[in-house]
């Protein structure tokens, strides 16, 4: 049962996504924000998915498909720290990715099986790393972070969204 990270195991400015996640433990973490999401996105009116409440703000369809590519990055991070790899892992642009993921021509329930597959799968991979794979380190945005800290990271991110969708969306 994987607990928080400790400061220093993860970049400083992934803190506040740790410090989003109420529950200090991983997998029940996983879990929970992952129904949250099915619950709040899947309620909404599929009409409304191409909202934006500002010019230039992302629309939901375009959030979620952003929670679906950070979180394969995410994964393979902590895959690949988890697994020993200690090659340095590039960052990524999200204002490059967005525009260029297509989402606005999927359907809602396209873009929800997608989420709910790959949360699963992501859950799956956490459930099955050893204590010592999460505690391992690697290079990721040229900082250090283990593989415990992305996971809770993955859901700091996806509550970070969250909280955004029900201030500005809802």
């Amino acid at each position: 049962m994987t607990r928080k990270p400790e400061e220093g195991s993860y970049p400083q400015f992934y803190k506040p996504y740790v410090d989003a996640v109420s529950n200090d433990n991983l997998m029940a973490s996983l879990s929970t924000i992952h129904q949250q999401s099915l619950d709040l996105y899947g309620s909404y009116p599929e009409e409304k998915w191409d909202y934006r409440y500002a010019p230039g703000k992302w629309h939901l369809k375009e959030i979620l498909g952003h929670l679906c590519d950070a979180e394969r990055i995410f994964t393979t991070r902590a895959l690949r720290i988890s697994r020993n790899d200690q090659t340095p892992m590039p960052g990524f642009d999200q204002n490059i990715y967005v525009p260029e993921s297509n989402v606005s021509h999927r359907s809602v329930p396209d873009l929800l099986e997608e989420y709910n597959l790959l949360r699963k799968s992501t859950i799956k991979m956490f459930e099955n790393f050893s204590e010592v794979q999460l505690g391992r380190s690697g290079i990721a945005s040229d900082w250090p972070i283990t593989a415990s800290a992305v996971g809770f990271v993955t859901c700091g991110h996806e509550q970070h969204h969250q909280n955004v969708f029900r201030e500005r969306y809802i």
